[in-house]
């Protein structure tokens, strides 16, 4: 279980850097209180605590790593941070493409 956390942490810590920057730059972008959600663009400020809610609960699960094998510990916590990062970079690359009317992967 230990493992399966920290997972969920590498992916909230990785998906609370688009949405501060976002919030912080006074940009808009998709959270999923948009409509359509993680489509639909969100103001700021909804990114901003957004990204902070995803900062605080992603640092609140590391202590988890202490009780788990260092190693993996820091594997599954990869896991997660690549596996968010990856798979939100291709949405908002399709969701940008597609408000500009391009076509993407």
């Amino acid at each position: 279980m230990t493992y399966v956390l920290l997972v969920f942490a590498g992916a909230l810590l990785c998906n609370c850097i688009p949405h501060l920057a976002a919030g912080l730059r006074g940009e808009a972008f998709p959270t999923p209180f948009a409509t359509p959600p993680g489509k639909g663009l969100s103001p700021p400020v909804i990114n901003f605590i957004w990204g902070t809610a995803n900062l605080l609960i992603g640092i609140s699960l590391l202590p988890r790593l202490a009780d788990a094998a260092p190693q993996l510990g820091r594997l599954a916590l990869l896991v997660g941070f690549l596996a968010i990062g990856i798979y939100t970079s291709l949405h908002f690359g399709r969701v940008r493409a597609s408000r500009n009317g391009e076509e993407r992967l």
